[in-house]
């Protein structure tokens, strides 16, 4: 064999300088995996693909479903039988307590009957019986504490950590960490409530600074997608060659751009949009369910707000067994006012709760019955909550109870968690939270860590700060794991 007359080449040939380096670089390749499996070479992520689970997921899915309005703890899941013991004294250790919207009047029990359930006995009140019915599937938080008493503020923390506007749902970090489970569907839905949105709106569902891709896709099952459908007068053939031709442009462009995250995010959109023509109407269309599993849900209820919101729930199961990582599903609106259309109980509680209770509970119980009875629970999370609790007193001069952030209520179920099960506890009046207090940080990490991902690395760097969605707190709640 000739040498080469290049110095340069002669090197590249050298047999032991190619096997010398070739171990120094193979032992800086397993150095570096070693270091960044540590953590110790995390560099900010720049792009936004799915990092993937951090370790090995209990739950590939969750479902959300939040009472909007503050639905009353004290009424519902968190007995207390000191609240009939001194119903109509002061709440002890409180006088002159002035909460959101005043001062507070005399402790009062709850309207509704509490009574033990299933196998484990658990006490829950009159006013949703068919949800009293399946305590046993059940995972109960009774010391959830958050860090507003307004709505909105407080619908802002309960879905994306923070008080303040602007940052990323719950949803929308899922997706960032782990992408999607269905290629044609939307990786995060929020489900409205029929009578309209939640008072923080949007930012429920907001991708805040992630990137578009990863912001909820709001639906119904009476609302789909505006613009969805193909235009009269185009023929499928035309609508198919035109985004494909749309696609070739596109991918042209973000050849001409490399390493642009915010573009390929854009596309990845405009891509998803053109698939869901035809995903989005099947899963809409309810026609193909049997009239039983209506009837189960109440879909068939001549009460039209409880019909729609149990096509909703239905909704929920069918995108959840599509293949939709994150589902948002709402009870309660704020169009109609305090306490009309939501569980914003200030003024008459006892005479506008039944209502909402007829709506959210036998269409909310179908559809965990309906999910255990598919096989989804083994897989899919379930999180049933509201922006905070409210007050063991009745306001004064009025017939309701207050906003309470000291101590509320929150259940789980399904992947990962035990079924008939407490944990935690507020005082004998339900006020505060004082056995294994929570925060809802502590709630966002647990979802994650079911979900496989570990709170702590799910990070992105925004404006050079290193951002999560339990900001610089947050603990598994080890007591609710099964």
């Amino acid at each position: 064999m000739s040498v080469p007359d290049h110095p340069a080449r002669a090197r590249l040939l050298d047999r032991r300088r190619f096997l010398g380096e070739s171990c120094t670089g193979l032992g800086a390749i397993a150095t570096a995996s070693l270091l960044c499996e540590a953590g110790l070479l995390a560099a900010p992520r720049t792009d936004e693909r799915p990092c993937g689970p951090h370790h090995s997921p209990r739950a590939h899915r969750v479902l959300v479903v939040f009472c909007s309005g503050a639905l009353s703890h004290v009424d519902t899941f968190d007995h207390k039988p000191e609240l009939i013991r001194r119903h109509g004294s002061a709440l002890p250790g409180a006088e002159g307590l002035v909460t959101f919207q005043g001062k507070q009047g005399a402790v009062t029990r709850s309207p509704w009957t509490f009574r033990p359930r299933g196998r484990s006995g658990k006490q829950v009140s009159d006013l949703l019986p068919h949800l009293a019915g399946l305590v046993d599937e059940m995972c109960f938080v009774h010391s959830l504490t958050t860090t507003t008493n307004t709505h909105g503020p407080g619908e802002n923390v309960m879905s994306t950590g923070f008080v303040q506007d602007g940052f990323p749902s719950t949803g929308s970090w899922v997706g960032y960490g782990l992408g999607s489970l269905n290629r044609d569907l939307p990786t995060f839905v929020a489900i409205p409530d029929p009578r309209g949105v939640p008072q923080a709106s949007v930012n429920n569902w907001s991708n805040g600074f992630l990137s578009a891709v990863h912001q909820g896709t709001p639906l119904g099952a009476s609302r789909g997608i505006a613009h969805l459908a193909r235009p009269d007068g185009i023929s499928p053939d035309t609508d198919r060659a035109t985004r494909a031709f749309a696609r070739w442009l596109n991918r042209r462009h973000l050849d001409r751009h490399p390493g642009d995250a915010e573009l390929e995010a854009r596309l990845a959109s405009y891509e998803l949009a053109a698939r869901m023509q035809l995903s989005v109407p099947d899963v809409l269309v309810l026609g193909s369910e049997p009239p039983h599993t209506l009837r189960l849900y109440g879909a068939d209820s001549p009460n039209p707000i409880k019909a729609s919101y149990a096509r909703n729930c239905i909704l929920a199961r069918r995108l959840l067994e599509r293949g939709v990582r994150f589902v948002q599903l709402f009870n309660g609106a704020y169009a109609m006012g305090e306490g009309v259309g939501n569980w914003d109980g200030h003024k008459l509680i006892a005479e506008q709760y039944p209502g909402h209770a007829e709506i959210l509970d036998q269409p909310t119980a179908a559809l965990l019955v309906d999910l255990r009875r598919r096989g989804l629970l083994e897989d899919t999370l379930v999180v049933f909550t509201t922006e905070f609790g409210r007050m063991p007193t009745f306001q004064a001069g009025a017939s309701g109870r207050d906003h309470n952030p000291d101590g509320f209520t929150v259940w789980l179920a399904g992947a990962g968690v035990k079924a008939g099960h407490s944990h935690g506890a507020t005082d004998e009046f339900g006020h505060r939270a004082v056995e294994d207090v929570c925060t809802v940080h502590d709630l966002h990490a647990t979802i994650l860590y079911l979900l496989g991902l570990d709170h702590e690395r799910l990070t992105v760097n925004q404006n050079g700060l290193e951002r999560r969605l339990t900001d610089v707190s947050g603990r598994v709640i080890e007591g609710i794991l099964a």
